[in-house]
């Protein structure tokens, strides 16, 4: 069961804020896990703090075997496009493979979305869309300017605001600059 007043745990401060927050957003049915071979389908794995979570969770709950999709495919990329997504580092996909990402999670089988299935179902969505930003997931942002220096900038950037806050408190985020890809 999700409590709809838990909002993205993916984005939240700190791991240890993540995990419990996860704990609060699901609870299990038990009768629903016990004895049974079961399939988790999630939208998107970003960290992998929450889809660790639920197989663990499924697994106290008596299942047997625990399966899990993702209807998106590896997040590997951080989005630099105005979503707060947490460094490449902290991805759980970033620089690893699809089983490598099934044992940080726990589970007995992972199932990704492919990007050219994903590319090809929005396309039939929409036939005159000729396009759209996946750099998530593979990498490749659409105004051709993002490099890994400007990544590790951002990065950078996001370091000391996080440094910012715990030495103040809260920070007035206007004064804080982020860098130009042009500089």
């Amino acid at each position: 069961m999700k409590n709809r007043y838990v909002g993205r745990t993916f984005i939240m401060p700190g791991q240890g804020v993540r995990k419990k927050s996860v704990r609060q957003k699901l609870n299990v049915i038990a009768s629903e896990f016990k004895g049974r071979n079961v399939l988790l389908v999630d939208d998107s794995i970003v960290r992998g703090t929450t889809s660790r979570e639920i197989v663990q969770m499924a697994r106290d709950a008596g299942a047997r075997k625990v399966y899990l999709a993702s209807a998106a495919p590896p997040v590997r990329f951080p989005n630099v496009y105005g979503i707060d997504m947490p460094t490449p580092g902290e991805l759980v996909a970033h620089d690893r493979s699809i089983e490598e990402i099934r044992q940080v999670i726990g589970c007995d089988a992972l199932i990704y979305q492919d990007v050219e299935g994903m590319r090809r179902a929005i396309g039939s969505l929409n036939t005159k869309l000729d396009g759209f930003d996946a750099s998530c997931f593979d990498g490749v942002y659409i105004t051709g300017d993002v490099t890994a220096e400007t990544i590790a900038a951002m990065n950078s950037s996001r370091a000391d605001t996080a440094e910012k806050i715990g030495e103040e408190g809260d920070v007035d985020v206007s004064r804080l600059a982020l860098p130009n890809p042009q500089d």
